[in-house]
């Protein structure tokens, strides 16, 4: 079965101490295993996407206005990728997939099922932050869109602790996605 890796939002604004929107330390600790996983998935010559928040300044109309501070704001080092996974994305650009997105699911507005589909990917594993936002998101789209779906426990983190396990539980009872 052919998949993919879908690291969702691991942007220095999601996880760094002084970002705008950040899951601090929980997210920092995603670091060395979502930056293994990807290198694992590129071993393996599997798809990799990077799907990214992106706002744009001073954006009244977008629904998270009123929601969270800006974040993510295009042309900002908020967006960029956190850490050693801009190392790995920089390196292998050429086998990586960037996907702007401005909704919380990768799939929300833009070619991702595409992307997937004329790949035959049937398998999706999904690794970022945040756990009971983006992540969860992205998830409840590919479990409609018919995905087989993989968490990666390790992989996800969360401002929001109580949100983060409600999710995890919601991946397995409700999505039938698998935790690994």
């Amino acid at each position: 079965m052919k998949k993919a890796l879908l690291v969702v939002d691991y942007t220095v604004d999601f996880v760094a101490e002084n970002g705008a929107l950040t899951c601090g330390e929980p997210g920092q600790a995603l670091e060395e295993p979502i930056c293994k996983l990807t290198e694992q998935f590129l071993e393996d010559d599997e798809l990799v996407v990077m799907p990214v928040d992106l706002h744009d300044k001073e954006d009244a109309f977008h629904p998270e206005a009123q929601l969270f501070p800006p974040h993510n704001i295009r042309g900002t080092a908020g967006r960029e990728l956190y850490g050693r996974l801009a190392e790995v994305y920089k390196a292998n650009a050429n086998r990586i997939i960037w996907l702007d997105k401005t909704r919380y699911s990768a799939f929300a507005g833009t070619n991702l099922e595409l992307l997937l589909r004329e790949r035959n990917i049937e398998e999706i594993h999904i690794a970022g932050v945040c756990t009971d936002i983006c992540v969860l998101h992205t998830a409840v789209d590919a479990y409609n869109k018919g995905y087989t779906i993989f968490i990666h426990e390790n992989g996800v983190a969360s401002f929001d602790q109580a949100g983060h396990d409600w999710a995890l539980r919601h991946f397995t009872t409700t999505l039938g996605a698998h935790l690994l």
